[in-house]
């Protein structure tokens, strides 16, 4: 298939390209490359990727001649859209909406949306439950959601919160960040350590976009979270789990976090379908631990 990824040098966005390369699919990347191409030209052995150097707030070239579309593209995370909060709507919400506009019906858009505009509301959350965003992030999110929820053609995932290395690794994810925390500063300092979130391995957020497209009739015009009922933990739950492997001191602050997400996650309705989480909180630390281990070697070593 013609498959078109917007993001596609992110996070997620590299090793969904890998995925769909390996699996003889035409790939086309979208990307503004903003952290540089290094991550990327590893991927450049594979005749099948075309790359398209571009910014997904203009008009995409040809976008019809793709027969699926994987929307990755935006600004992630609490921290960037506090930051950038126009850019946030512009690129979160405006160019989502754009793309849709210029779509042909029959195309098949895959959405990464998140649960974490569930907000705070400490129960558990099913695709039903009426959402609570928190934060720029949250609330540009469900927008670009609803608007891709208008295509019959569509399915937006509601993504945990991901963890685990990539060759273009996010540092501002929970279990990434307390774990290079951990080695880098040996302390990890909490603020509403009673806080649940869910969460789910890069290779297994990878698998339930691979998921959605081989399940496409079953999953089309519907909204599903992504992740798994086993992976629902606490801020102090992820902290000690790292702390079974990695010396050093967790600090329970009495601060209140100014991105106070607290809920259990419902994954029943996209179980039923067969999908399910393969990896663990303990095997993404692990991950973790040996990349930060090769990092810090490495960067030591340059200095010498």
């Amino acid at each position: 298939m013609k498959i078109l990824i917007t993001g596609g040098a992110g996070y997620k966005g590299i090793k969904l390209t890998r995925a769909l390369l390996e699996a003889k699919h035409d790939v086309t990347v979208l990307d503004n490359f903003m952290y540089g191409f290094e991550p990327f030209l590893h991927l450049a052995e594979y005749p099948n990727l075309t790359v398209e150097k571009a910014d997904v707030r203009n008009e995409i070239k040809n976008l019809h001649q793709y027969e699926v579309v994987y929307h990755l593209a935006g600004i992630s995370g609490f921290p960037a859209c506090a930051a950038n909060p126009s850019s946030a709507i512009l690129i979160n919400v405006e160019a989502t909406k754009q793309m849709v506009k210029n779509l042909a019906k029959d195309q098949i858009l895959i959405n990464a949306s998140t649960t974490s505009f569930y907000g705070k509301s400490g129960v558990a959350c099913d695709e039903n439950t009426p959402v609570d965003p928190v934060s720029t992030y949250g609330l540009t999110k469900y927008d670009a959601e609803k608007i891709v929820s208008e295509r019959e053609n569509s399915i937006s995932l509601r993504f945990a919160t991901v963890f685990g290395p990539s060759p273009r690794i996010r540092m501002d994810l929970m279990v990434n960040d307390f774990t290079y925390k951990a080695m880098k500063e040996h302390v990890v300092v909490l603020f509403d350590s009673f806080a649940k979130r869910t969460f789910i391995h890069i290779d297994d957020a990878v698998n339930c976009y691979l998921f959605a497209l081989n399940n496409y009739d079953k999953m089309k015009g519907q909204i599903f979270n992504a992740g798994g009922n086993n992976l629902n933990y606490s801020k102090l739950e992820i902290a000690n789990l790292i702390k079974q492997k990695v010396d050093f001191n967790i600090i329970d602050s009495d601060i209140k976090d100014k991105d106070l997400r607290h809920f259990i996650v419902s994954f029943d309705k996209i179980e039923k379908l067969g999908f399910k989480p393969q990896k663990t909180i303990e095997q993404g630390i692990d991950e973790l631990i040996r990349i930060f281990s090769f990092y810090e070697y490495y960067s030591h070593y340059k200095t010498i």
